[in-house]
């Protein structure tokens, strides 16, 4: 009996679609950078184009979903991988919160203790360079902002003009990786940069309130008096951003109907 075909291999732009549907912000200078990194190894063909396998697919599913759901550095991930490749038991990442979750939360629903406690945190992101920390302390270069966020610099100049992201002392933060991120996400539904001016501008309304809520704290002298300020303004916004998604969320029903 003849031997069963080995599977055809996959190009980079197959690669794409196959994670695309779960990794919207997946790129292939994404794929890219992480196998220079040496955390995916692609064979290549005699002309040197990459050739993917089901392996090479199902490991950057790990690595996407260690990063999108967890935060995990890529040194972590990289000891991860060397852990499974070596045969050792490796937890597979949970999956993201499913369209249920993220409706509770846009209708208002209280979180559970633990979400809670996560709200509260400053979220961290992983740099192109592996290492991870607060949003605000991860720095990016112009080209790690513009292929992480599979945006071109004509995208960034505007985003730059608008307001919306900003670069101190040469570098981006990984908060401005996320509104780029977020804004080429929103262009494929047609919205441009200009369009987000309006969202810009409430934001900055309502740091404005929040200051305002915090200045006392921040004139104490008293030891902590600033880790306070931080805690309260943090959960003051994560009952700002609670609120508008509740409002959005009633807004759209009243216009679109049950």
């Amino acid at each position: 009996m003849s031997a069963q075909a080995a599977p055809a291999p996959m190009t980079i732009g197959d690669v794409l679609g196959l994670l695309r549907p779960d990794f919207p912000d997946i790129t292939i200078s994404k794929i890219r950078f992480l196998e220079a990194e040496g955390l995916i190894e692609p064979q290549r063909s005699p002309a040197g184009y990459r050739k993917f396998c089901d392996a090479d697919v199902e490991r950057l599913r790990f690595i996407l979903t260690s990063q999108r759901d967890h935060y995990l550095p890529l040194r972590v991930i990289r000891q991860q991988l060397e852990a499974r490749d070596r045969g050792e038991p490796v937890p597979a990442p949970a999956p993201a919160a499913g369209p249920a979750a993220s409706q509770g939360a846009a209708a208002g629903a209280v979180p559970a203790p633990r979400a809670e406690a996560a709200a509260r945190r400053p979220r961290t992101l992983v740099a192109a360079d592996g290492t991870a920390g607060e949003t605000a302390a991860v720095r990016l270069t112009r080209r790690q902002l513009i292929d992480g966020a599979g945006i071109d610099e004509e995208m960034l100049a505007r985003l730059e003009e608008y307001g919306l992201v900003r670069r101190t002392s040469g570098y981006y933060t990984g908060e401005d990786l996320t509104v780029a991120r977020t804004a080429a996400a929103l262009g494929a539904f047609g919205f441009e940069v200009r369009h987000l001016r309006a969202v810009k501008a409430a934001a900055d309304r309502q740091v404005g309130l929040i200051d305002q809520v915090v200045a006392p704290q921040l004139r104490r002298r008293d030891p902590g008096a600033h880790e306070r300020a931080a805690e309260t303004a943090r959960e003051i916004a994560a009952l700002a951003i609670r609120l508008h998604a509740t409002l959005v969320s009633a807004g759209l029903r009243d216009s679109l109907g049950p």
